[in-house]
């Protein structure tokens, strides 16, 4: 019995090599390339532009009167500010809402799955900027505007259309924006 010759190893192609390496760098470069060039933050709401849906809310508190679609036709822009005594970014955002309100901005706001004695606890604490205050107790208003989060804050103008919204905690840099979608709304 003869023994057969030993076989040669196979070489590996070059590009067998070089694949691992080159498929890296290319992930490489797209994670550097989203780092650099992040994508725009500006969520194009799909109520920009119609008429608030149609509702009524008790008040959310004793001291307010609650809100209907009927107070946004009055003529005049005013700001819809969704919020929750349970919210953290709403306390946070309350000095530019009161700031707001001294400056003449009419604020309605429209309290999330909320208990009136936390709202009006939450309100003690933080000021009150509102005119009136709706008590949605299962986001069906919020959920009709678009509104997925608290806080939330929309631009209204005298006709009841929508003419802004504003997604998130609205800070001090915020509020010229904000001016200037009320001016808009004029």
């Amino acid at each position: 019995m003869s023994v057969p010759p030993p076989l040669e190893p196979r070489r590996a192609s070059p590009w067998a090599l070089w694949l691992p390496l080159i498929l890296f760098a290319g992930f490489l470069a797209l994670v550097i390339h989203g780092l650099t060039r992040p994508g725009s933050t500006e969520v194009e709401s799909a109520m920009v532009g119609k008429p608030l849906p149609a509702f009524a809310l008790e008040p959310a508190v004793f001291d307010r009167p609650g809100l209907a679609t009927a107070d946004f036709k009055v003529g005049k822009p005013r700001l819809l500010n969704i919020f929750a005594s349970w919210c953290v970014p709403c306390a946070i955002e309350a000095p530019q809402l009161e700031s707001l309100r001294r400056e003449g901005v009419a604020i309605d706001g429209i309290a999330i799955r909320d208990r009136r004695e936390d709202v009006a606890a939450f309100l003690a604490r933080n000021g009150n900027p509102f005119a009136r205050i709706g008590k949605d107790d299962v986001s069906a208003v919020q959920l009709a505007l678009g509104s997925s989060g608290v806080p939330e804050s929309f631009v209204i103008d005298g006709k009841g259309v929508i003419r802004y919204q504003h997604i998130g905690v609205i800070r001090a840099e915020d509020l010229p924006l904000i001016r200037e979608k009320l001016e808009e709304a004029q």
